[in-house]
């Protein structure tokens, strides 16, 4: 990856994807070339190289941003970068758990502490790290098994203590009285005794869809929907009938679909013909 061409048509690509760019320094002759490596300087350009055990022929990509974001798409990046450059070992499942979640996140915009993820997961540390930690440092009994990069199953340990749960969802500004509001039957349940349980739920067409070695999930589904989240085999959604939305207390009040929209398969292309 390491020349000058490869790394503008990377740059040019995060561009494509709504990014600023992907800034890069590549190698040769044993030096670091690039914008960002003039910006830097030989100093700190030789101190990175060192650092990752870089050589000529290799390149170092940068992104910059909001993290939640950035992180987000280095994840596409490096993607990227490893199909074009033939880096894939293909025919290969090479999986990786992923832990120690964070319980809680601050919101950018608000200020506002709030859950990460799965506001049901039991926090590391139980009642007491709740009650004594920084809430940003506190991490959840959560975790993905993922392979080849995709996430084929996702669980957690369920925060089964009433007392716990109250004081977890205090903390990202719901008060008791709505906790038991929105979730009284939950914590109901719990009251009357629980024991300590987790689990996780595979996603079954994720994994034949790799077995299959096919690019899309909808390959794998009997009847996918396309992405006007319409099923053209069955024909749904169908229509309602008035009576039933008046006994229900219901109104719409839904777009025209054109003719082009309703034949299409989600992809701009005409489902009769495939």
């Amino acid at each position: 990856g390491g020349s000058r061409a490869f790394c503008d048509r990377m740059n040019s690509w995060a561009q494509g994807e709504g990014q600023p760019g992907l800034g890069y320094i590549f190698f040769r002759d044993g030096e670091g070339a690039g914008p960002i490596a003039t910006n830097i300087g030989e100093e700190r350009t030789t101190a990175l190289r060192e650092s990752l055990g870089l050589t000529d022929g290799d390149a170092v990509f940068f992104a910059c941003g909001v993290p939640k974001v950035v992180a987000s798409f280095a994840a596409v990046a490096r993607t990227k970068v490893g199909t074009d450059l033939k880096m894939v070992d293909e025919g290969e499942f090479k999986f990786c758990w992923i832990i120690d979640y964070p319980m809680y996140e601050l919101d950018e915009e608000s200020g506002q502490i709030e859950f990460s993820h799965n506001p049901f997961s039991m926090p590391q540390g139980g009642l007491e790290a709740l009650e004594n930690e920084d809430p940003l440092d506190i991490l959840a009994w959560q975790y993905d098994i993922v392979c080849n990069g995709i996430e084929l199953s996702s669980g957690a340990i369920r925060n089964h203590r009433p007392d716990i749960m109250i004081k977890a969802f205090g903390i990202a500004g719901y008060g008791p009285d709505v906790v038991e509001e929105k979730f009284g039957g939950l914590l109901n349940a719990f009251r009357f005794g629980a024991p300590p349980h987790g689990g996780s739920a595979p996603g079954i067409d994720r994994i034949v869809m790799m077995l299959a070695d096919v690019p899309n999930i909808r390959e794998v589904i009997a009847f996918p929907m396309n992405q006007q989240a319409q099923d053209l085999l069955m024909g749904a959604p169908a229509e309602v009938e008035a009576e039933r939305l008046k006994e229900l207390h219901l109104s719409l009040n839904l777009p025209k679909l054109k003719k082009q929209d309703q034949n299409s398969d989600g992809n701009g292309e005409d489902s009769s013909d495939n």
